[in-house]
């Protein structure tokens, strides 16, 4: 083997040295610069999921709002339809009265005609009754 390696050109004890001082770089790495970054990317990963979250949250807010303010619509125009409901019903009762009020005038008046009709007639009928007994006393 000592020959395959000395026919590559290979120094050994200057491979096993390169090899030590890359272990040792790879550990001086890990502990400076790989576990910062890694931390750093872990914060990172949970501000995002936080914002996802809080994103979920604020959608699913909007969501009820927006069925509670749909659930205020339906009951807003259910009352105004009973509002309307009870207004068309008060304006056939108010009609109702007055067509009944304006009966109630009209058969008075009819009655109050009538009677001085009545009145009228009975008093000719007396003029007459007492100018014929003037004629005839004459």
């Amino acid at each position: 083997m000592g020959a395959a390696v000395d026919a590559l050109g290979l120094n050994l004890p200057q491979l096993i040295a390169q090899v030590a001082n890359f272990v040792v770089l790879l550990v001086i790495l890990r502990f400076t610069l790989y576990k910062p970054i890694l931390g750093m990317l872990d914060d990172r990963k949970q501000k995002i999921a936080e914002g996802l979250n809080a994103a979920e949250s604020a959608r699913e807010e909007a969501a009820a709002a927006q069925a509670n303010i749909q659930q205020q619509l339906d009951t807003a125009r259910r009352e105004g339809q009973d509002i309307v409901a009870n207004a068309q019903q008060i304006a056939g009762r108010i009609q109702a009265e007055s067509r009944e009020a304006a009966e109630r005038d009209r058969q008075a008046a009819a009655e109050r005609s009538r009677l001085e009709i009545q009145q009228e007639r009975d008093r000719a009928i007396a003029e007459l009754r007492a100018e014929f007994a003037d004629l005839t006393v004459q």
